[in-house]
């Protein structure tokens, strides 16, 4: 018996998420900071062992959209709740919940797919948070398994791993066994560059940023030319981005190039400007270009 099926995980920001896909799926597919809202899309990572396929969707942290990318980050949760086979939702022990899981626990009401609830960071907070966590978040929503989980050590993953399959329905193969990603190759090379800036620039600058690929090219040497716009809103972030004698950027290509040739497996020459496009995130054709399946 095969089974397959689809796993959105949802939460507010900063609980986990990308640090979990990336525990399970034994690779790193989709990019991890301290910071909150680092994911922006959907990103679907498949995971096919001998008896199952699962299709983890990797949702952006929910929270109040403040312009338009917000507002598209926002719609592509919606979506991605509408035809999955199980949603896990991921929170952190704190006791108490705040605003943002609130609302997510009301919209989960409406879900008709299996639910999980994934208690995170187990192994920072006392036994006794997490329990109350636990009771407080499972009277609010009825759910079909309650697990709490280390998803940067990998407590009980393997436990909650093994809980999806069982939940999921016999069903096809969807993709080839040895895809892992639908993502294609330009958009992990960006996300690469955007995880390096989000890690190694100042509070105010990372969320005002977008990577675009300009051009990105394979010579007879097997050479990877990458041309790549770093995309701000301002022109003090320019400077920031940019630093003294060009360090900063020199150091965020650097450790980017060796992300990247790594998920490449060739050399890579990668050159990347800074432009500054004020108010971007506001800007529906721009976010189009970027990638950003925005309504019309």
């Amino acid at each position: 018996m095969f089974k397959s099926g689809y796993v959105a995980i949802i939460g507010r920001p900063n609980v986990g998420k990308s640090t979990l896909m990336n525990n399970l799926m034994g690779e790193k597919l989709s990019i991890v900071s301290p910071r909150p809202q680092t994911t922006r899309n959907n990103i679907q990572t498949i995971l096919t062992k001998k008896d199952f396929q699962i299709i983890f969707v990797d949702t952006p942290g929910m929270h109040k959209p403040k312009h338009k990318l917000g507002e598209f980050m926002m719609k592509s949760v919606s979506d991605s709740l509408k035809d999955v086979d199980l949603v896990v939702f991921m929170t952190t022990a704190d006791g108490e919940l705040g605003p943002g899981d609130k609302h997510i626990l009301e919209d989960l009401k409406k879900v008709n797919s299996k639910k999980f609830l994934v208690v995170n960071k187990i192994d920072e907070t006392k036994a006794e948070t997490v329990a109350e966590t636990l009771q407080v978040v499972g009277e609010l929503v009825e759910f079909d398994e309650i697990i709490p989980i280390s998803a940067l050590n990998g407590k009980n993953t393997d436990k909650l791993l093994e809980l999806m399959v069982d939940y999921l329905p016999e069903g096809p193969m969807y993709y080839p066994e040895d895809m892992i990603t639908d993502a294609q190759e330009r958009f992990i090379v960006s996300e690469i560059i955007r995880e390096k800036a989000l890690r190694l620039l100042s509070q105010e600058v990372p969320h005002g940023i977008a990577v675009e690929i300009v051009s990105m090219k394979q010579d007879k040497k097997n050479t990877y030319h990458i041309d790549v716009n770093m995309i701000c809103e301002k022109d003090s972030h320019k400077g920031i981005i940019v630093g003294k004698g060009g360090l900063m950027m020199k150091k965020i290509a650097t450790y980017a190039r060796e992300d990247i040739e790594k998920l490449l497996g060739e050399k890579v020459d990668l050159k990347v400007w800074v432009k500054v496009r004020k108010e971007w995130r506001d800007n529906p054709n721009l976010l189009r270009e970027l990638g950003y399946k925005m309504n019309k």
